[in-house]
């Protein structure tokens, strides 16, 4: 039995000691052996391969893809006019060396992140007071960019080289600092405004104008209308007393008794009306002389 659990220690032990001695690379990494904390061997190819087990040799990795560094720090710069402005960059990196990477920067991906991080800040705060705002905005960003690329790469490949390589410096947002964002927001509010202003005061003055226009047209039609329909009038009133006058000659008489119709129809218009004429009066010689007519007419079978 003591036989059986030495062997089964044994091969466990073995086992151990082999585990220990494979490693595995992955196709996205370096991986560095150490040899007594010295570098031993750098594997770039993907695969599976052999190292003494711990403590003769150690395996570290670092990663060999496209890096991106974002800016961190907030702090305002001055541009030529001295005004102050917030800048956000990026970076893209990537480790080509891992041997001078470890001597010269650090030991994982984080300690080249750090360093290279300050590079790019004192790169752009050193060329960022060359230009404007406005040059910054638009005509001088691609040169900025480029600059600080330039900078940067002659830092990270001098005298003692980084092992690594600068892809792309790209300027997210330039933007003044909160205070004067702040003052340019309202002047553009108060520009804003005064253009609305100055806008609604010349629609008020041009609705005036077009209401005053509209309003003139309309006397004008409506005058002219008037005109002409006075004139239509006045010549069916003339051609109505001309044909009155033309059917009256012909029978004054007639013509006596209509107009004497038209008198008791505008006097008696109203049944609330009430007149006091003195019954000899011209006013009711009509109607006497229908009245004597039709007594005369009573008479006559009478007598007979």
């Amino acid at each position: 039995m003591n036989r059986v659990g030495f062997i089964v220690t044994s091969v466990l032990v073995v086992l151990a000691i082999l585990s220990s001695m494979l490693f595995v690379v992955d196709q996205r990494q370096f991986g560095i052996v150490y040899a007594l904390g010295q570098i031993k061997e750098v594997i770039t190819q993907p695969g599976l391969n052999f190292k003494l087990p711990p403590p003769f040799q150690n395996v570290s990795y670092l990663d060999k893809r496209l890096l991106t560094l974002d800016s961190t720090n907030a702090e305002p710069v001055y541009t030529a006019e001295k005004q102050r402005v917030v800048i956000d960059w990026y970076v893209r990196w990537r480790v080509i060396d891992p041997t001078e990477y470890i001597r010269n920067v650090g030991l994982n991906e984080n300690a080249g992140a750090n360093q290279l991080n300050v590079v790019v800040r004192n790169a752009f705060q050193a060329d960022i007071n060359k230009y404007t705002v406005k040059e910054l905005l638009a005509s001088k960003r691609d040169a900025l960019m480029s600059s600080v690329k330039s900078q940067v790469l002659a830092t990270v490949r001098g005298a003692k080289p980084w092992g690594i390589d600068v892809v792309d410096v790209r300027i997210t947002r330039i933007d003044y600092v909160s205070d004067i964002t702040d003052s340019v927001y309202r002047r553009m509010e108060a520009e804003r405004q005064r253009v609305a202003n100055e806008l609604r005061s010349t629609g008020v003055a041009e609705g005036e104008t077009i209401r005053a226009d509209a309003d003139r047209q309309r006397e004008v039609t409506v005058a002219n209308a008037y005109r002409d329909a006075q004139k239509v009038k006045g010549a069916g009133d003339a051609q109505a007393t001309r044909i009155y006058a033309e059917a009256f000659g012909r029978d004054p008489q007639f013509a006596q008794f209509y107009r004497g119709l038209d008198a008791y129809k505008a006097s008696f218009n109203k049944k609330g009306d009430l007149m006091v004429i003195d019954e000899s009066s011209e006013f009711f010689k009509s109607m006497r002389g229908s009245g004597s007519a039709g007594s005369a007419a009573a008479a006559q079978p009478a007598q007979r």
